[in-house]
């Protein structure tokens, strides 16, 4: 039973992560007992652990939606995840491994590639491209207690960030602050990483009601 709850987990988790469903959206327990052949017992057992991480909201009488936060809830969120994605860059200067180093360049030279390739263009494939730099980042840093809390706090904004992409310009925005961060990361600059990341994923009060807005 723990095998087919984690696998209705998994399925959800990457369902945020791909699109596929998006804040609001009704998680439909029919389709997912049907494809992944497993009885409404493991998927309401995910649909609690799910509700108890933040990442899923049930409603009596209406079934389980994707977690949408309210414009407060949103910057409160956004506030936390912005200190731990910068506690990550800084931990990641510290203790940067060669390892790490060359996976780092390689997605940030892709994050470059893409926006002098399609500019504006291909949003959603960036965003892909983008949510590897960060996952890099947040895994050099050595600490996955951080990791994990960093993945929960992303999967509340996913959808937001990848709207953003579709705005002109922030794609190149995107990548040339990329690069910074790389760089002050390879250097060994702890608190000048932790500020450029903090800054990076940080969105100011009128771009967060656009979101908010243009997602419903």
């Amino acid at each position: 039973m723990a095998g087919q709850t984690e696998t209705v987990i998994s399925a959800i988790l990457g369902a945020i992560e791909s699109g596929a469903l998006n804040p609001g959206d009704m998680i439909e327990e029919q389709v997912l007992s049907e494809r992944h052949g497993v009885s409404r017992t493991p998927i309401r057992e995910a649909l609690i652990k799910l509700e108890t991480a933040g990442l899923v909201q049930r409603l009596p009488r209406k079934g389980a939606v994707v977690f949408k936060p309210t414009l407060e809830e949103f910057l409160a969120i956004l506030e936390v995840h912005a200190k731990l994605e910068g506690q990550a860059a800084g931990l990641a200067a510290r203790r940067l491994s060669p390892v790490y180093a060359k996976r780092l360049e390689a997605a940030t030279r892709a994050c470059e590639a893409h926006a002098a390739k399609y500019g504006d263009g291909e949003p959603d494939r960036y965003y892909q491209l983008n949510m590897a730099f960060h996952r890099i980042v947040a895994e050099a840093a050595g600490n996955p207690f951080l990791l994990e809390m960093i993945k929960t706090n992303a999967r509340k904004l996913m959808a937001y960030y990848r709207a953003r992409y579709h705005y002109l310009g922030i794609i190149a925005e995107s990548a040339r602050e990329h690069r910074e961060i790389t760089s002050l990361i390879v250097a060994r600059k702890a608190a000048e990483a932790e500020t450029a990341m903090a800054r990076h994923v940080a969105f100011d009060h009128v771009t967060a009601l656009d979101l908010i807005a243009a997602l419903g």
